[in-house]
């Protein structure tokens, strides 16, 4: 068992999303509605697995098909899961929680890339969460602590995402009244 290692902050993330992005909106083209960094390696100063999660946004649940066919044809691998898991007070229809996830090709800057429908409980959840964390950085460096502690447990790496998910549920619950507080919207 190898287990989740977490390093530093790495200055040049953002520049390594866009490059990575730019090459996933040449795939997906007119489909993309959008495409965001997400997760730890887009939070400034967030130690971080070195794997870029990238949220592309389609617009209807016929696109999110589309757009995995697309880059699967492009090499990258579908893999699981089909579905986030339900955040407590959010909705709890399926729909919801659809999304796919895509890795890489072979060879080439891991990439964790979530496609997700626009306007879907899960699409806004990955950006008011790096929302939340890029204006609270107490809020993010004690995520970063926490991260680092799960991550010397040495577990695979669906136990780790299992145990990090109610954390990040904790931090996504205030959010949604900072964005309420402060207008912030997808």
């Amino acid at each position: 068992m190898t287990g989740i290692v977490i390093v530093r902050p790495d200055e040049t993330w953002p520049a390594q999303y866009q490059k990575t992005a730019y090459v996933i909106g040449g795939v997906l083209g007119e489909l993309a509605q959008r495409i965001d960094h997400i997760g730890s390696t887009s939070v400034p100063g967030l130690p971080a697995k070195d794997i870029l999660d990238i949220q592309a946004t389609v617009a209807d649940e016929s696109e999110l098909d589309d757009a995995t066919e697309r880059m699967v044809a492009a090499d990258w691998e579908l893999r699981p899961p089909r579905r986030d898991h339900p955040v407590p007070g959010l909705p709890t229809d399926e729909a919801q929680w659809v999304k796919r996830m895509l890795v890489e090709p072979m060879y080439r800057r891991r990439v964790n890339l979530h496609i997700r429908v626009a306007g879907r409980a899960n699409q806004r959840y990955a950006l008011l969460f790096r929302d939340y964390l890029r204006a609270h950085p107490e809020t993010a460096r004690a995520y970063g602590a926490f991260k680092q502690q799960a991550a010397g447990l040495r577990l695979e790496i669906g136990d780790y995402s299992d145990l990090k998910d109610p954390v990040c549920d904790l931090v996504y619950l205030p959010a949604e009244d900072w964005a309420a507080r402060t207008g912030w919207s997808v």
